[in-house]
């Protein structure tokens, strides 16, 4: 394979893509007024354009690449647009959090509050609970985690559809 594709400028470009879908996903929550009572829908609804663009993606080096694609091609195609789409969100979260919203995370943490007390929980269990919650809110917790998660899904993602459509040279002889 001596003319291969360049991927980096793919993952560069979809990852782009990926993570401004996802800035607009929440974005259009959060001006409905929705965006709380729905971030597990934001999370939902954010799984459909990354499995798009990265079988788009994975497609476009294959077809940049004289129509071969090992399956390991495809796992460094989507797992690197999963991980610079959630370097772009990451950095939207942190100006969402800290200047568009600077109590974000307070509200939230009122809403799951209630929803504690709704569910019967005593006053020592849900002091608990809001304790290891808060621990898990700071960027030292989050980020790491949101980078591991999007390589997940973005490698799951990329295992099917490398799966799928990998052609490799030798398999033309």
């Amino acid at each position: 394979m001596e003319n291969q594709a360049n991927s980096k400028n793919i993952i560069l470009n979809y990852g782009l893509y990926l993570g401004i879908a996802g800035v607009f996903i929440h974005l259009a929550f959060y001006a409905s007024g929705n965006l709380i009572e729905n971030l597990q829908t934001v999370g939902l609804i954010g799984i459909i354009p990354m499995i798009a663009l990265i079988v788009l993606g994975i497609k476009k080096f294959k077809h940049d690449n004289g129509g071969f694609l090992s399956f390991g091609q495809a796992l460094k195609v989507g797992v690197g647009i999963a991980v610079v789409s959630v370097l772009v969100s990451t950095v939207y979260s942190l100006i969402f959090t800290k200047v568009i919203e600077p109590g974000f995370q307070d509200q939230v943490m009122e809403v799951t509050r209630q929803a504690w007390i709704d569910a019967g929980m005593t006053d020592e269990q849900i002091e608990s609970a809001e304790s290891m919650t808060k621990k898990f809110q700071s960027p030292a917790i989050t980020i790491p985690l949101s980078i591991v998660i999007s390589a997940f899904f973005g490698f799951i993602i990329s295992a099917i559809t490398g799966a799928i459509m990998q052609k490799r040279e030798e398999d033309t002889f």
